[in-house]
């Protein structure tokens, strides 16, 4: 079991690109840092933080992307959810390397390889010190990966989301990678995401933060010990509150 926590946050759910396991390649999963992202997730972990991991799918397959080329939307969907199934795997396998107990637990069935989904035994295995990982989205075609990490946050009662971005340290009013001079918020409200159209997350899963007044905190996952200053609540990337 983790020691005593010295983080802000006793309850967190961590969401990640697809592409958060890319590392420098332009397709599928990079071993190496899949396991620099395990050892960040060991950082927080150590802190005594429970922590709920959501994964995309899209360093392997976006559903609407395959869907534009022909394939029935629902049956996209469901070929991402795999993806993301076997992205959860891959960090699994990099956290368990490190020592850090993790339950994989899946929205579409896959006995062989991950638990059902089931919120109770999923708050158990939090409360034990197990890293759970929440795979293959809602289980639903149509609903995106943010949704999933905002339905799961609230389910497993987390007190916050950690959202890791890639190469980008917050929310701006444009893409910093596209366009020069975007600027930067340190804060924001939840109806900001909606009104401004930031596209951080989606509308489903932005509506239902703000419904449930689900602080999140957006990062960059590629600086070494921010998503530790994340727990432990210090300034950092941009916080998205009710207030």
């Amino acid at each position: 079991m983790p020691g005593p926590t010295t983080a802000k946050y006793h309850r967190v759910l961590l969401k990640l690109s697809g592409e958060a396991l890319l590392g420098d390649r332009k397709f599928g999963i990079s071993p190496d840092y899949t396991l620099y992202l395990a050892e960040e997730i060991k950082k927080i972990h150590d802190l005594g933080v429970e922590i709920g991991v959501v994964i995309g799918g899209g360093n392997i397959m976006r559903g609407a992307a395959v869907a534009e080329h022909g394939i029935e939307r629902a049956t996209a969907d469901y070929m991402g959810m795999l993806a993301m199934v076997i992205n959860a795997l891959a960090l699994q396998s990099q956290l368990e390397s490190l020592g850090v107990p993790v339950r994989v637990q899946s929205a579409i069935t896959i006995a062989e390889v991950a638990e059902p989904y089931i919120r109770r035994r999923a708050i158990h295995h939090l409360e034990k010190g197990y890293v759970v990982i929440f795979a293959a989205g809602t289980g639903n075609p149509f609903f995106t990966s943010d949704t999933a990490a905002t339905l799961r946050a609230a389910e497993i009662n987390a007190d916050v989301i950690l959202m890791g971005k890639n190469a980008v340290d917050g929310v701006y009013d444009a893409d910093p990678r596209q366009v020069a001079g975007a600027k930067k918020f340190d804060s924001l409200q939840h109806h900001d995401l909606l009104d401004k159209r930031l596209g951080v997350m989606d509308a489903t899963a932005a509506a239902l933060a703000e419904e449930r007044k689900m602080p999140i905190i957006v990062f960059d996952i590629s600086q070494a010990d921010a998503m530790v200053r994340a727990a432990k609540g210090e300034p950092i990337g941009t916080l998205v509150s009710s207030r």
